[in-house]
């Protein structure tokens, strides 16, 4: 029972949303036309579309990004001064250019010439050139409609060695922005350089940002053919006013998603997931029930609404080329909905003021980058009595601060009765818990095709912390669902799980139609030994492996990329790579510490533990309170044959009361080791309490008890391991010998 250091790997999910429906009815697929040859930039479109075109040129698409000039600036910079957060910035003219002097990467102030602007109402920043082909976007923005600057991020003093200062990698153009930004955006990032040499054809969201590259059909409306009559899916584009709402959506998902991609290679495929990868409604991004907490956009609470499974699409409320909403107020929602539901017996506020529009309850808000006001687009029934039972946000609340989520609870029960028509988030919120209740709603909310696919895919990634073979069993299950988020997300959830529990389920999806379950499957089995897969499957590991790569390798110039693709080389038995990849991204996020946690493991499996050490005590200096760092500190130090070092950092671990089962089991087997049985069961206990499904500490306390002549303690821990995992054969004896 000698504890080992364990290595981390990194599970990194960076993205974003998924447009599948719930069990919708099956619509007919479009075939997309072949890709044109080549982008001929908005002006071409003028011509023929003058009002979609005018329209256009009003729009925040239009405006998206622009060379700096008289006419698109709108900040003052006329000798302006503005100080946040104990530092000064000052705005003004030198040469007809505009200047911001204000903190550099260094920690000092220099002055800096704006080049391009971007955005235009509510707020605009600017892009600024640095070395590398870089642009960076300043955080000290102009305030649209108040006319003044304004932090972004007010009260949050940024380092500048921090990745979210304005000159480090979270503010890069390049990587968090550009794609939608401009039309045609080429990223071409050069990973041996480190440096990129970024391309548009439209400085702004144009009009094949949407439709897709215009030279088929400028051919084909010239064409005689197409003149006496003869007519093309899509008229030559990827997207045209007919498209099917799937493929609408599909086409607005990728700029208004939380999410990653893929590839700089597009499909242009009926399936999002072959060309992105959007985030999930957990609680790490969204609330517990999936309304929207931090910056979400609109995707992934659109896929959660009824109007997504019936067919709803954007343009149904908003203008594609203006933005702007076809109608104003409750008229826009009255265009489908019964009019009884614009009377006061429906909202039970007078009718014609703000509280009984239909956005205050159905629709609530939320700031953004300072000042952008953004609505939720999930659509959902206030549920007062959650917020009662779990704290998620409710509209009525939101409005009526001065009174209790109970108090509106009761009057939601005095007008609509006393039960709530089910919700997903039934299910979602107490399975966010992770507490010994929680499996059972994730496997049911799973399990329900009737519920939306972001939800049912968010419950799959919730079961990977439930380490059960129903768990499994359930994920498995869901390897066969008709949408692709939910087998993508099962996929990375098994990776938790014994392979013997997935292996022959997971090997068909090697070959899976959408691109991203295929790079899923890839990295489950990168794991594995080669040996494991059958000879049959080879070919198609090779085939998907290859595109896990790509896509790995796509995500390089952003930090948590570079642990990525470490994780891919650490689980492929090359430490060496892994640690360039992990020092690279160090180098973009200096206090990215998990990446030194997986860096200090790298240099552990190559023998350069004084590096290890030196890595891990770095973390424990920039963030003295993360248990994590000390959990690996003690496993190291132990490896070392530093015992009194390894009880000093578990037993900090455990103060700092860590949710990690590992440091209770391993810290509870060093103190049993050295003879303190007493203080080895208060820390087995301690973590049980935590965590009373952690298989290994369960073994630990029933082997400490068994030892002690306990049989009855033993038993309880050992019908918890025959709940688990009831096969293990290391169990077997045990299971026998307690009766079991």
């Amino acid at each position: 029972m000698r504890p080992s250091l364990k290595q981390t790997y990194l599970t990194t999910v960076l993205v974003f949303w998924i447009l599948s429906s719930c069990q919708a009815p099956k619509q007919e697929t479009q075939t997309v036309a072949a890709s044109p040859v080549s982008f001929t930039g908005s002006a071409s479109c003028q011509g023929c579309h003058t009002k979609p075109f005018q329209d256009w040129q009003q729009s925040d698409h239009f405006r998206a990004m622009q060379e700096a000039s008289d006419s698109t600036v709108l900040g003052n910079f006329n000798d302006q001064t503005f100080v946040a957060n104990g530092i000064t910035s000052r705005f003004f003219r030198r040469d007809g250019k505009f200047i911001i002097n204000t903190q550099g990467e260094d920690g000092r102030n220099h002055d800096y010439e704006v080049r391009y602007t971007f955005g235009y109402f509510p707020l605009q920043q600017y892009l600024v050139d640095f070395p590398g082909g870089r642009l960076q976007a300043t955080r000290v923005s102009w305030d649209s409609k108040a006319n003044k600057w304004f932090l972004q991020y007010a009260g949050q003093k940024i380092h500048p060695r921090d990745w979210l200062h304005w000159t480090g990698n979270g503010q890069n153009w390049n990587t968090m922005c550009a794609s939608c930004h401009s039309t045609n955006l080429q990223k071409n990032y050069h990973f041996d350089s480190d440096t990129y040499t970024t391309t548009w054809t439209d400085i702004n969201v144009g009009c094949e940002s949407c439709h897709g590259p215009g030279s088929r059909h400028i051919s084909l409306v010239k064409s005689s053919a197409y003149s006496q009559g003869e007519r093309e899916v899509n008229s030559g584009l990827v997207y045209s006013r007919d498209t099917l709402p799937r493929q609408q959506l599909n086409t607005c998902a990728p700029c208004h998603a939380r999410k990653s991609d893929i590839s700089a290679s597009l499909l242009h495929s009926d399936e999002l997931l072959d060309d992105l990868i959007p985030q999930v409604i957990s609680n790490e991004f969204y609330h517990a029930d999936g309304q929207i907490r931090e910056e979400d956009y609109e995707y992934g609470s659109f896929s959660q609404s009824k109007m997504f499974h019936l067919g709803v699409r954007c343009s149904n409320c908003h203008n594609p080329h203006s933005g702007q909403l076809v109608k104003t107020g409750n008229d826009l929602c009255m265009s489908c909905h019964l009019p009884k539901y614009n009377t006061k017996e429906h909202t039970f506020h007078t009718v014609n003021t703000e509280a009984s529009e239909c956005v205050s309850c159905h629709m609530t808000s939320k700031v953004y980058m300072g000042n952008d006001v953004r609505r939720d687009h999930s659509f959902r029934i206030p549920r007062p009595d959650q917020t009662a039972a779990f704290g998620t946000p409710n509209a009525c609340n939101s409005c009526h601060a001065n009174k209790s989520p109970d108090w509106a609870a009761k009057a939601v029960e005095q007008w609509f009765g006393p039960k709530r028509p089910y919700h997903f988030s039934d299910d979602l919120v107490p399975g966010s818990l992770l507490n010994e209740k929680s499996e059972a709603h994730l496997v049911a909310l799973l399990a329900d095709r009737m519920q939306p696919a972001i939800a049912r895919a968010t419950a799959a990634s919730y079961l990977a912390n439930i380490g059960t073979p129903s768990s499994a069993a359930a994920l498995v299950a869901a390897l066969k669902a008709e949408q692709a988020m939910i087998r993508y997300h099962a996929l990375r959830a098994l990776g938790e799980f014994p392979p013997d529990s997935w292996l022959q389920a997971a090997v068909p999806l090697l070959r899976d139609k959408v691109r991203a379950v295929r790079i899923a499957a890839a990295d489950l089995f990168h794991q594995l030994p080669a040996e494991s897969l059958p000879a049959s499957a080879q070919a198609d590991y090779q085939k998907a492996d290859a595109e896990n790569r790509q896509y790995l390798e796509y995500q390089t110039d952003f930090a948590v990329g570079n642990v990525m693709l470490g994780d891919y080389e650490l689980q492929g038995a090359k430490p060496v790579r892994a640690i360039q990849a992990y020092v690279r991204g160090l180098q973009k996020d200096s206090l990215m510490n998990y990446a030194r946690f997986n860096l200090s493991a790298a240099y552990n499996t190559v023998g350069k533990n004084d590096e290890a050490l030196k890595t891990l005590q770095e973390a424990a200096a920039i963030d003295p309170r993360n248990d994590r760092t000390y959990y690996n500190l003690g496993l190291l130090y132990y490896e070392m044959k530093d015992v009194p070092k390894a009880s000093q950092n578990f037993s900090t671990a455990v103060r700092l009361r860590s949710r990690i089962p590992g440091v209770y089991f391993n810290y509870g087997l060093l103190l049993q080791q050295t003879g303190k049985s007493q203080e080895a069961e208060r820390v087995l206990l301690s973590g049980y309490s935590l965590e009373p499904n952690a298989e290994n500490i369960n073994y630990a306390l029933a082997y400490l008890y068994f030892q002690q002549r306990k049989p009855a303690k033993a038993r309880k821990h050992a019908e918890v391991l025959r709940r688990l995992n009831p096969n293990n054969p290391d169990y077997q004896e045990f299971f026998r010998v307690l009766g079991l």
